[in-house]
């Protein structure tokens, strides 16, 4: 009886979460891992901004690479995404008019390894076997890049039109003017919705098996928190006591890119192990109830 009012606790139950999910995030590389993805981001960043401005500019939409930088880096803190933000934009500089040409196919393949590494981390944390082809991952995996860029693009259609939308009813309706300062509030809004769908999505189709919202909806909440602490710290850090400049001259700004990166994977490979640990505790619950 004691054992089971025990096992009954809330802070019996948050032992053994934060035991599984810490333990086995250490036990079987997250670390490792985390460093894996934060480097796959970076190697994936600019080939899937060339693909995705290349094909923007294919369908018409030529404003897209500026909207779409300052979207991606929106819930970056300043002193990190400013440096890499600046050279995206010179990267980006380059015109592509041909949507088809090899290169840009090529950028959208090794924008799709930054897809494959959530995938492997994914199925790490959350203690899956891939059983589907390595072809049927890749596809999917470029079908992901794709979408993202279409999403992207509409979402950076929608910033380039608004202000010129409110502009144009301000002069006609003089009572909005007031309004005007929340443009700049939506900017952020678009950008955490988009952060917040992303990982939803990740987290349901990307790993193998099967998981519902309310199942990832805990990992979600330690992510969005983890990423608003992490990149607060690293921020402060950085203004106060970072010696990365006088350590690595001009590549500076790519490694404060990558810690980042890396604080913010760990951050999201711990997302997925809490949600596979509150999902164990609760079928060995069912067991022991049964």
């Amino acid at each position: 009886m004691e054992e089971k009012t025990q096992g009954s606790g809330a802070f019996y139950a948050f032992r053994k979460v934060a035991g599984d999910a810490f333990g086995h995030f250490n036990n079987d590389d997250g670390w490792a891992m985390a460093s894996h993805l934060a480097i796959s981001a970076i190697m994936a960043l600019f080939p899937f901004l060339i693909f995705a401005t290349a094909l923007a500019s294919f369908m018409g939409a030529d404003r897209y690479a500026e909207t779409v930088v300052d979207l991606i880096f929106q819930t970056w803190p300043d002193v990190v995404a400013n440096p890499i933000a600046r050279e995206v934009h010179n990267v980006l500089g380059v015109r592509r008019s041909d949507v088809l040409t090899i290169g840009v196919l090529i950028a959208a393949f090794f924008a799709s390894n930054g897809v494959e590494a959530l995938r492997m981390s994914l199925n790490r944390a959350y203690r899956m076997s891939e059983k589907r082809s390595m072809i049927a991952l890749r596809v999917q995996s470029i079908g992901y890049v794709l979408v993202a860029t279409l999403g992207f693009t509409a979402v950076s259609l929608m910033l380039v039109v608004a202000p010129v939308a409110a502009r144009v009813a301000v002069s006609y309706l003089d009572w909005l003017e007031p309004w005007m300062g929340m443009i700049t509030l939506w900017r952020y809004v678009i950008a955490v919705t988009v952060l917040v769908l992303s990982l939803i999505v990740v987290h349901l189709w990307l790993p193998a098996g099967k998981r519902t919202v309310g199942e990832i909806l805990p990992g979600l909440v330690f992510t969005l928190a983890g990423w608003l602490v992490g990149s607060s710290v690293f921020a402060a850090y950085l203004s106060r006591f970072s010696s990365y400049a006088s350590t690595y001259a001009g590549l500076a700004s790519m490694m404060i890119a990558v810690v980042f990166l890396y604080i913010i994977s760990a951050i999201f490979i711990l997302g997925a192990e809490i949600n596979a640990a509150i999902m164990r505790y609760r079928v060995s619950r069912l067991r022991r109830s049964a």
